[in-house]
Order: structure tokens, then C-alpha cells, then sequence
């Protein structure tokens, strides 16, 4: 299984750079509610309807999971290992979720490559 960053999902789903990758990753994706709060955030925002978004991302057998307490409090202490790079609270419920669940994590964000975390970080292009 491999986590997916926002930011990798709408890479695939606009056919941007690095698509390809997070395509053979969507059969053992799994994306932190938070992230495809932001993925489908962005869809709405530039007018694609709700539920034909929510169908189309979930139709890709992506597993949701939750943001629980440890993620949460994950995130949180994540803070200032990564303010200078200035990663939101987005990406820091994206590493997370893969630090919680010992998990790659895929994103299209390059400065993630300099990260000094124990997970696996996999930039898509």
C-alpha cells in the first residue's frame, strides 16, 4: 500500500507530469480524509459537481481513511520538523497517516525530497 498526497491525486486526475506513476499506485492507494478533503476542495472550486468528483475518485479503490486521534497529534508535532519548508496542515495529515501506518507516501511536492522523516517519500515528477 502506498499513501497519497493531494497533490499526487490531482496530478493523475488532471493528467499532469508524473500520472502515470500514481496510476499503477490507485489499486493500494490510500488517501487520509483530509487529503481528499483539499482533492475535491480544488474539483469543486474550479466547477466540477460534488458527486460526480467524489464518484470518479472513489471508483479508483482508493482506501479513505480516517483523521484520528493519532494522526492528529502526529501532524501536530510534525510541526516544526517541517514549518520551515512550509508544508500545510494537509501535508502533515498526508505524512501522518504514513508514518502511523508505516506506509510510503507518494506526492507531487519536491520539497517533501528533503525531509528528514522515517518514512519513505516518493515525489512524482
Amino acid at each position: 500500500m502506498v499513501v497519497l498526497d493531494a497533490s499526487a491525486l490531482l496530478a493523475f486526475l488532471f493528467g499532469e507530469p508524473g500520472a502515470k506513476s500514481v496510476e499503477s499506485e490507485l489499486p493500494a492507494g490510500v488517501i487520509s480524509a483530509v487529503n481528499l478533503t483539499e482533492t475535491v476542495t480544488r474539483l469543486v472550486r474550479d466547477g466540477h459537481p460534488g458527486e460526480i468528483v467524489q464518484a470518479k475518485i472513489l471508483k479508483y479503490g482508493l482506501v479513505i481513511a480516517d483523521f484520528d486521534r493519532t494522526q492528529s497529534v502526529q501532524a501536530a508535532m510534525l510541526y516544526p520538523l517541517t514549518c520551515r519548508f512550509g508544508l500545510s496542515l494537509g501535508d502533515r495529515a498526508c505524512l501522518a497517516l504514513g508514518m502511523t501506518k508505516n506506509l510510503p507516501v507518494l506526492t507531487a511536492d519536491r520539497v517533501w525530497a528533503d525531509l528528514d522523516l522515517p518514512l519513505e517519500i516518493r515525489v512524482i515528477r
